[in-house]
């Protein structure tokens, strides 16, 4: 009789624990610093090692005196580990999730207000049990935390390398304001720059030099009059009641456009070395990946519309 021997989990994986600690001994390049990390003595992490590179029939540091080296299976094995790991991590967090507004959103207060809100049921529609909060800040180290589950930031590519950023909305503006504005003062649709300087002007505060500024626009040092707003959506709310022409976001201003309540003075408009990123941990689970992908969706979307509106 032929007996057919199965190989199971346990019997075809080395010891979960051995392998928590060759991670930390890879990752810090030597055992010392793993030992101090795992609050264990460091012949054990030379044990637990020991264990592992016999178990599997390979060697995973080089040793020479009291120096160790990972080797390349050594690296390829801390990874897979670190991957594994990851993603039971993240399993376990949204399974036992169910608790508590454990699903955080990050953004600005303007960005929230301008460009998620209309579109938050995109996230409520995915998270079981209404369990999303949307936290602002203008720091951005607050969405750091690890329960915040995804953030929209502005900056450029490859700022945050711990994470994946995915780009949402280019960093673009152009001057807008009412219709009844634009009738009281038809030059602005001349697009030439200097037009603006003979009409109300309304400002969002900016550092000194700023690019994304009415000087930077219209080309001039002179300090220019108008009511300066620290928030974005004040400023918006001043231009929709006809009191000044003001310079918007791309994405910021759609649905006012759409709606008629702004119109756009320029054909052209400026670009920030910046863009908006959707921004996640590397092991975000299908959740939190299905939220991200929802919100990149609008942004077509929404150009289809503007398109078949026009």
């Amino acid at each position: 009789m032929q007996v057919r021997i199965v190989k199971t989990l346990k019997t075809s994986l080395p010891l979960l624990n051995a392998m928590v600690v060759f991670e930390a001994a890879a990752r810090h390049g030597g055992l010392t610093l793993a030992a101090q990390e795992l609050n264990i003595a460091q012949s054990a992490v030379s044990r637990h090692v020991a264990n592992l590179e016999r178990q599997l029939s390979v060697e995973l540091f080089t040793r020479k005196g009291n120096r160790v080296a990972v080797t390349g299976a050594g690296n390829t094995l801390a990874e897979a580990i670190r991957e594994g790991l990851g993603t039971i991590r993240q399993a376990v967090e949204d399974l036992t999730a169910h608790d508590s507004d454990t699903f955080v959103v990050g953004c600005s207060h303007d960005f929230a207000q301008a460009w998620l809100m209309p579109r938050f049921d995109l996230i409520t529609s995915r998270v079981a049990g209404d369990r999303v909060l949307l936290q602002t800040s203008t720091d951005y180290r607050d969405f750091d935390q690890p329960e915040v589950a995804l953030s929209i930031r502005f900056g450029e590519a490859g700022q945050w390398p711990e994470f994946v950023a995915d780009k949402l909305l280019d960093g673009e503006w152009f001057p807008v304001c009412a219709p009844a504005f634009l009738a009281r003062y038809p030059g602005l649709a001349s697009e030439d720059p200097e037009a603006f300087l003979a009409v109300p002007l309304l400002h969002q505060v900016t550092p000194p030099g700023a690019i994304d500024s009415w000087q930077s626009w219209i080309g001039t040092e002179r300090k220019l009059d108008g009511p300066r707003f620290t928030s974005y959506m004040s400023m918006i709310h001043e231009t929709i009641a006809g009191r000044g022409a003001a310079l918007a976001w791309a994405g910021f201003a759609d649905e006012h456009l759409r709606r008629g309540q702004l119109v756009r003075l320029t054909k052209t408009s400026r670009r920030h070395a910046g863009s908006f990123h959707i921004v996640m941990r590397k092991n975000a689970g299908p959740v939190v990946r299905a939220v991200a992908q929802a919100l990149l969706a609008s942004v077509g979307d929404s150009l289809q519309a503007s398109v078949g509106d026009s």
